[in-house]
């Protein structure tokens, strides 16, 4: 009878344990530092932070509960508690405050030319091109051996630099001089590992700040030239917290804690959460204020919500807040009709033999149906669009790219994608899977009238290649966040625009589109992609004036900028 209660009770404590671990989340909880002693003069400071925990969950699991202890950002820690657990912790003196951890998400061959750098003259010759500058870059990782990240020519880091590379030793460099990975709780979700990039966005937004110079960089043909980041002698140090689209806040600050220590000079952001929370709960604006009281510039991006009032986030005031806006180059495909009308648009993926003949146009949603206006999977059928050109409208919670495929997948010949009244005029060049053109909201409403007045609609698409010279760039694009600045409206952000539609920089790997082609260059838009812009003007300002603070940086940004008003 012992044994069997002895048992019961092992079985019953557990199944308690059990339950605990899997009730538990992940917060991040704010304390007091220890009484009359600094949290630098601690010597073992996850023993301070420790003596919160509740005693009886400290070894109680293989996987530990505190999964991060914060030195430089805050003070304070990540671990996964119980309400149970965390209503015990709110007891003990020295605890302020805890909440639960949230998810936030991931929101160059002619943009260095388009903002005015020139080799031979002005910033970036006095910068030496950003030599001797650090930009650390949270992101989803990046991709080692990429030529956007050679050290050809490159000195050694800086004597200040404390970093490390947490890969294969050789793949990092006098470049890439830094490699991290903070997945503990993204481990627990996903078991995710390497900081090597597989999503795309990492690669894509470090070598948009600091790439190396390469020659012959292109996508499908298209945006020819040499790519260079901003700030191509510049070094970089990688600190992957995205795993997918997902970046778990506590990861988020653990990197922020570690490139503060590290010895990086500035720190690029281009993630966010969905709604703008107060900057006392906000992890990214808690951590920059924290980097910028110890001289290192942080760059945000501004989110990718608009054009709605309200929409933008890390807004605030000692980060720089980067909205997005076009550049003077497009990958032109003209959608041309029966009756003689033209509308540009743009498409990467141009193929050489579509025949500019003209072609029965149809409207995907002449049906009646929504779902079959956004050309939606499984929407449309065969006998109705098999040969034609398909006018498709942009929306309904569909990729711009998903609607070529249901247009392909019924046998259609081709694509016209007709913007949705709030993204306006704002255009996209994608690798379509068939040949495509993307038009503007007005153009849009044209082809249908179009469509409607005869009964014989036809139409083609010209496909023009690169063109260079909008002079109505650059203009805010439509998806770029606005204010007001909701958790402080008083403070008017964005600070900046910078360049974030079809930015082509490094990709992890070739696209494949039925090409043969082995470009390791994308097109990508959104505030992700003008941030590393300004983070990389940053560190040409860092290198030219080193001694200047973060708040005069930003200002000579901000106050030396073009003001454009096409209205």
């Amino acid at each position: 009878m012992d044994a069997f209660l002895f048992i019961l009770t092992f079985l019953l404590s557990f199944h308690k344990l059990s339950s605990a671990a899997s009730s538990s989340k992940t917060y991040i909880i704010h304390v007091e530092g220890p009484q009359d002693k600094t949290l630098d003069q601690i010597e073992d400071l996850e023993s301070w932070y420790h003596s919160f925990m509740p005693p009886t969950i400290m070894s109680s699991e293989e996987q530990p509960r505190m999964i991060y202890s914060y030195r430089n950002v805050m003070s304070g820690f990540a671990a996964r508690l119980t309400e149970e657990e965390l209503r015990t912790m709110e007891k003990k003196n020295g605890f302020i405050s805890a909440r639960p951890e949230r998810m936030l998400h991931c929101l160059t061959t002619n943009t260095p030319q388009f903002l005015g750098l020139q080799k031979q003259t002005g910033l970036w010759k006095e910068s030496n091109f950003g030599k001797g500058i650090i930009i650390g870059v949270l992101d989803t990782g990046i991709t080692p051996g990429h030529p956007s990240f050679s050290d050809a020519g490159m000195s050694p880091p800086p004597p200040k630099w404390k970093g490390r590379c947490e890969i294969n030793v050789t793949a990092c460099n006098n470049k890439l001089i830094g490699v991290r990975t903070f997945n503990h709780v993204a481990k627990l979700i996903k078991g995710a590992e390497a900081a090597i990039d597989d999503f795309g966005h990492g690669t894509h937004t470090a070598s948009t700040a600091a790439g190396a110079f390469v020659d012959h960089a292109e996508l499908l043909g298209n945006a020819k030239g040499t790519a260079a980041g901003i700030a191509p002698h510049a070094h970089l140090a990688m600190y992957r917290v995205c795993f997918g689209e997902d970046c778990p806040e506590s990861d988020i600050l653990a990197a922020l804690d570690a490139a503060v220590e590290d010895g990086v000079d500035v720190i690029s952001i281009s993630l966010g959460l969905s709604e703008p929370p107060p900057f006392f709960h906000d992890s990214t604006a808690i951590g920059a204020f924290a980097a910028m009281q110890k001289g290192i510039f942080v760059s945000c991006a501004a989110g990718n919500s608009g054009p709605f009032h309200g929409s933008l986030i890390n807004g605030a005031p000692w980060v720089l807040t980067v909205g997005a806006s076009n550049i003077d180059r497009s990958i032109a495909a003209t959608a041309k009709l029966g009756n003689g009308q033209e509308f540009d648009g743009e498409s990467v993926f141009q193929p050489s033999d579509f025949s500019p003949t003209l072609l029965p146009l149809a409207y995907a949603g002449k049906n009646g149906k929504q779902e079959a206006a956004f050309c939606a999977n499984g929407s449309l059928n065969d006998s109705d669009f098999r040969g034609k050109v398909v006018l498709c409208e942009r929306g309904g919670g569909i990729g711009r790219i998903p609607k070529g495929e249901e247009v392909k997948r019924v046998g259609g010949a081709a694509m016209i994608l007709a913007n949705d009244e709030s993204n306006g005029f704002s255009l996209s060049a994608d690798v379509h899977v068939l040949p495509a053109t993307h038009v503007s909201y007005d153009a849009g409403l044209k082809i249908k009238a179009y469509i409607n007045s005869t009964a014989i609609p036809i139409a083609t698409i010209l496909f023009k290649g690169t063109i260079i010279g909008n002079s109505l760039a650059p203009a805010v694009t439509s998806f770029s966040s606005r204010g007001p600045n909701l958790p402080s409206p008083g403070i008017l952000k964005p600070d900046i625009i910078g360049p974030g539609v079809n930015i082509l920089a490094a990709w992890p790997f070739p696209l494949n589109n039925d090409t043969d082609s082995k470009s390791t260059f994308n097109f990508m838009s959104g505030t992700s992609m003008s941030c590393p812009h300004l983070s990389g003007i940053a560190a040409l300002l860092k290198s030219s004036h080193p001694h200047w603070s973060p708040a005069a940086i930003k200002s000579a940004i901000m106050t030396s900028a073009d003001i454009i008003n096409f209205e």
